[in-house]
């Protein structure tokens, strides 16, 4: 259960440069669209994803189900460098979402910055502390409560339900193992703050195609509020 909560965060990546990205190296830009053309606009090589859905019953129940196959089977081992911070304030997910784009890419960020210092703080802390960390950064919850009272939408309050959720996608090295002689392809990482923890999606050559196929083309979903926006080297 959430305790504190935010005013719900569109997706909107002035939150990464007000917080310390460096966009004269690397930038968030939107996915348009699904079809090749659109594709083609966003710059290569999509370094994360941070996609948008809305929240439904059958949702949770499959978000709940694998997590509890995971915890009783296990999965793939996921490389110990991943940074991923456990969700405990409500409506955070947009913020938490891009932190974990950030935190596990290669991208610049400005010296001293609000996020080389939550990161650098946070790198050898568990989940749950990191979580904590970010609770208590003023900072961090003063740049969400700017950005979002700054959206193309009317302001809903912070104890408003909304029923969409952000999560990310990342690539992560694939982990040695001993039965595998190939260890070419990277792995495709789904960073959400409310699951168990970081969820292998299998291997991974091109981000964002695999993406589509793996969980966008089966969705079957027609909901305005399903988007998609890349973090990708700035033109």
């Amino acid at each position: 259960m959430c305790a504190m909560r935010w005013i719900p965060l569109e997706s909107n990546p002035d939150w990464a440069q007000k917080a310390g990205l460096v966009e004269s190296q690397d930038q968030f830009v939107d996915v348009y669209g699904l079809d090749p053309e659109l594709l083609a606009m966003v710059p290569q090589p999509v370094k994360a994803v941070i996609l948008l859905f809305p929240i439904t019953d059958s949702v949770d129940a499959r978000a709940k189900q694998e997590d509890e196959r995971i915890e009783t089977e296990g999965q793939r081992p996921v490389d110990p460098t991943i940074f991923w911070i456990k969700q405990t304030i409500g409506n955070a997910c947009g913020t938490i979402g891009l932190l974990h784009a950030l935190a596990n890419t290669n991208v610049t960020l400005a010296p001293d910055s609000p996020l080389a210092l939550f990161i650098e703080e946070c790198k050898d802390k568990t989940p749950e502390e990191r979580a904590r960390i970010l609770e208590t950064t003023p900072l961090f919850a003063s740049i969400h409560s700017e950005v979002a009272s700054a959206g193309q939408t009317a302001t809903p309050s912070a104890d408003e339900r909304v029923n969409l959720h952000f999560t990310c996608f990342v690539h992560a090295p694939n982990p040695p193992r001993s039965d595998i002689v190939s260890q070419d392809l990277p792995r495709l990482l789904e960073l959400d703050g409310r699951r168990i923890g970081p969820i292998d999606r299998g291997e991974s050559a091109h981000l964002l195609e695999m993406l589509i196929r793996r969980f966008v083309g089966r969705s079957q979903t027609t909901s305005m509020h399903f988007s998609m926006m890349a973090l990708a080297p700035a033109e």
